[in-house]
């Protein structure tokens, strides 16, 4: 039976949270007769469609590996050369073997015999999935192939069937320096550096088989429709003849709460269940209805399935994201999905269901499930715990200039939204990440694919960079700066401003479109010097504090804020800013996190009284690269005198140069002169035909700290660094120092590591 768990208090939250992790080998339960005793990961992979008779093919296989083609060898009854532990990567402690370095070709072997009592006409053969294009063979005989690291896939294997012992061979193709893979967070060089870690090659979630009818239900997607009370089930079916009869019952809590039954045909059998039981699904209550999906001919069952299905809905109005009609402010955390030992691969299910009461500990109620896909059992656990999720595509790895590498991306994700729609706790869709310009062709198609595939959930078309499509339901920004004060003017500006001009960006909160923080935080923290985070390492712990807290304060006290996702849950490898080690130890007081995380939401309390967004006419009186009226700039790279910023300050000494100015990954097309010493001075002229008008903006981006002038008069000053343009309001000192005339703005920016850039505009109300 499929219901929430209880809610328990905080202190049995993190008992549970930080309970030690169970050992890969578990015992298998008495539910799971045909399962092998004492095999890793035995539990069902894929809780949404569950049939009785299925075999877990997990634990030890033959293996080898190269880099060479040599399929006659690896089909052949020659031995492999090694052993490996299915389903964990090669990669990884868990797999036995902990290879990480490249290799384009892996193969794995096993023997299975069919359990004698099982009664299916039809027999078929799952993986979870597998890095990156892999083909099967049953008894020698050739199956197909898969391309993709990340969906499942199946094949019917009837037909290759003997008495007895069959033979099961796996070959697994992955280049991950090719451009054409989608990694995720996987190194395309030899070792784990900056925010990528160790590869996963292969098999790495669970392989198994599957008894099924002579006509069996292939596909269910499910519409719960919270307001009829109702859901409507869709089902296609596979060998669909006649006189066969489609069947669902929902189950709450045991009893009977709602029936249909229709014809069976090809595709597309709906059926309508009236639910005499209404619960709904939130992240308060998360409850769930069990489903029972069956295929009959008269009085015979020819095939039958387990499901389940939460009852909740998801909707925008204006700048919010409605579940169930209700606002809900997203508390969500970055959740990359690597364990220590697994890699990719949970060590075991309740691992899984850790990390979610993990997050939950600290506060949140949701997550990112970044750059990668997780698996089934994980929604399950979230599902359970009423935890929200978006669901993520690990993007990176892919060179967009070849279009050779969108077919794989089209057909995987289509396969990927297929597997998850039907799960509750998927609340969003957000296919890309930090994706340059040149992505925007792909994923503006793979936005319109997700809409028309599931037109239920929000669709961000690329999470913190480059967003490119011209009707954006969602935007966000990735934001790490870790000053709490100029964090929190970048995101309290008032409304009054308007929306942040296309051209630059876009990336606002005040375009009438929900928005948020999808990447914050991400502070560094490890005594030991070790690794990296975002920014300079707070002194100690009472500075982390101070910090999380004015970040995430910031907002929550944003009424136009639909939620926050703080980087990150965990360490990763050499990456430390996570609020858990990586082998899921806390690094803080867990009472202490939770109650700044859970801290009052403005979003939830004190909604805007108006969701229209305000629209302002601008004037460019000086233009950014984005601009088509923008001129050069003066600049210096030497300490200039003290009346360097003054509007009679001689610069006819000074170099001419196009901003932007500096060396920034990804800010490449809008450098217009490379910057890479410490400090950078900046002067322009520029004329005002009259007064300026009630509003002026600074439009500016800036890496790292910036100070802006005009006519000598400091009007603002920007601690940390954006990646993104921003808007700022200097209407009440910019109207001070402004005339008639000319006039002449003045920066310094100055950088201390990592990425440097500096563009600014202004505009003026017309």
């Amino acid at each position: 039976m499929l219901v929430s768990l209880p809610e328990a208090t905080l202190a049995l939250k993190v008992a549970l949270a930080l309970a030690v992790l169970l050992p890969a080998a578990v015992r298998v339960s008495a539910a799971q007769s045909h399962q092998p005793p004492d095999i890793p990961r035995p539990e069902h992979p894929l809780p949404q469609m569950q049939r009785a008779e299925w075999l877990n093919l997990n634990g030890v296989w033959e293996f080898a590996e190269t880099d060479e083609n040599q399929d006659e060898l690896y089909l052949s009854s020659a031995p492999y050369p090694d052993k490996i532990l299915v389903p964990f990567c090669r990669e990884s402690r868990l797999s036995g073997l902990q290879r990480t370095g490249f290799v384009k070709n892996v193969w794995y072997r096993r023997t299975f015999a069919l359990p004698a009592s099982w009664k299916s006409p039809r027999t078929r053969l799952h993986i979870g999935a597998s890095d990156w294009r892999t083909r099967v063979w049953v008894n020698g005989v050739f199956l197909g192939q898969h391309t993709g690291g990340s969906a499942p896939f199946a094949f019917e294997i009837t037909h290759c069937l003997k008495a007895g012992e069959n033979t099961i061979v796996v070959a697994a193709y992955d280049d991950t320096r090719s451009g054409l893979q989608a990694l995720g967070k996987q190194s395309a060089q030899p070792e784990s550096h900056g925010a990528v870690y160790t590869r996963t090659t292969g098999i790495w979630q669970t392989v198994w088989l599957e008894g099924v009818g002579e006509s069996f239900i292939s596909a269910v997607r499910i519409l719960p429709d919270p307001a009829g009370g109702r859901a409507v089930v869709q089902v296609d079916v596979d060998g669909a003849s006649k006189g066969l009869e489609v069947t669902a019952e929902a189950l709450a809590n045991g009893a009977k709460a709602g029936s249909a039954q229709a014809p069976a045909v090809w595709r597309d059998n709906q059926l309508i269940i009236p639910l005499s039981r209404k619960r709904i699904w939130s992240p308060e209550t998360p409850f769930l209805y069990d489903l029972k999906l069956s295929l009959r001919r008269g009085k015979d069952t020819i095939d039958s399935l387990h499901s389940y299905f939460g009852l909740r809905d998801v909707r925008i109005q204006g700048p919010a994201i409605l579940i169930n009609g209700k606002r809900v402010f997203q508390r969500l955390v970055l959740d990359q999905g690597f364990y220590p030992e697994g890699i990719w691969t949970a060590p075991s299910d309740e691992a899984l269901h850790q990390d979610i009461l993990l997050s939950k500990a600290v506060g949140f109620n949701g997550a990112r499930l970044h750059q990668k896909v997780f698996e089934p059992r994980f929604l399950y656990w979230a599902d359970r715990e009423g935890y929200l999720c978006w669901g993520e595509y690990p993007n990176w790895g892919l060179d967009y200039a070849r279009p050779e590498a969108n077919l794989p991306v089209v057909s995987e994700w289509t396969e990927i939204v297929g597997r998850d729609r039907n799960h509750p706790c998927i609340i969003g869709w957000c296919p890309f990440n930090e994706t340059p310009p040149s992505a925007g062709e792909l994923q503006n198609t793979i936005v319109a694919l997700t809409r028309a595939l599931d037109p239920s959930r929000p669709v961000i078309d690329s999470s913190g960079w480059t967003h490119t499509l011209p009707d954006p339901e969602v935007l966000d920004a990735h934001d790490y700066d870790q000053n709490p004060a100029s964090f929190r003017h970048r995101f309290s500006s008032p409304p009054a401003l308007g929306a942040l001009p296309a051209r630059y960006g876009g990336e606002d909160m005040y375009r009438g479109i929900p928005f948020f923080v999808s990447e914050y935080g991400g502070i560094k923290w490890n005594p030991t010097g070790e690794g990296w985070g975002y920014g300079t390492a707070p002194k100690d712990e009472a500075e982390f504090y101070e910090r999380y807290k004015g970040l995430t304060d910031a907002l929550l006290d944003n009424p136009l804020m639909f939620g926050f996702c703080y980087t990150q849950l965990t360490d990763v490898e050499q990456e430390r800013n996570g609020l858990y080690t990586y082998d899921r130890k806390p690094k803080w007081d867990i009472a202490r996190i939770h109650a700044m995380t859970q801290g009052e939401a403005a979003y939830e309390k004190s909604p805007p009284a108006a969701d229209r967004p305000v629209t302002v006419q601008w004037a460019t009186a000086v233009g950014a690269a984005v601009d088509e009226n923008h001129k050069p700039w003066r600049y210096s790279l030497d300490t200039p005198p003290a009346d360097w910023a003054a509007s009679d300050f001689d610069d006819s000494a000074w170099k001419s140069g196009q901003g932007g100015f500096g060396q920034k990954d990804h800010w490449q097309s809008r450098t217009g002169t490379p910057w890479t010493t410490p400090d950078i001075w900046l002067r322009q002229s520029f004329a005002l035909r009259a007064a300026p008008g009630e509003r002026v903006a600074l439009i500016v981006h800036f890496d790292n700290d910036a100070q802006v002038y005009l006519n000598g008069h400091l009007i603002w000053t920007g601690e940390g660094w954006t990646d993104r343009y921003a808007m700022f309001d200097v209407t009440d000192k910019a109207q001070r120092a402004l005339k008639k005339g000319d006039n002449t703005i003045a920066i310094h920016c100055h950088q201390d590591s990592g990425g440097q850039f500096i563009d600014a505009a202004l505009l003026i109300e017309e």
